[in-house]
């Protein structure tokens, strides 16, 4: 079975400050992986769900500095880890803001 990920079945959306023509799915994973957990339909994550595997997403959404926290909380409930476990919520935890204080 022939396993590539199929750039131009993905929605347009993901692509906006990605060259499609350029893109490589291999050495640009967490970019395309969080526009899709962001910005992408079920589709989307189905297919990238399939082309990287759980794992290959938790791994690369862990090193993220920035993700919103409704895709946080959708990878940790699809992966079964958790959120402290991840970059972007312990910076986001490190800066406190007037309205929390």
């Amino acid at each position: 079975m022939d396993k590539r990920l199929q750039i131009e079945k993905l929605s347009p959306v993901l692509f906006w400050d990605i060259d499609r023509d350029q893109f490589d799915p291999e050495k640009n994973s967490a970019q395309l992986i969080q526009h899709v957990l962001e910005y992408g339909e079920l589709d989307d994550w189905r297919m990238v769900r399939e082309y990287y595997g759980l794992e290959r997403i938790a791994n690369d959404c862990k090193g993220l500095r920035s993700l919103a926290p409704e895709a946080l909380s959708f990878v940790c409930a699809m992966t079964g880890t958790r959120k402290e476990d991840y970059r972007c919520y312990n910076f986001r935890q490190s800066f406190p803001t007037l309205w929390n204080s």
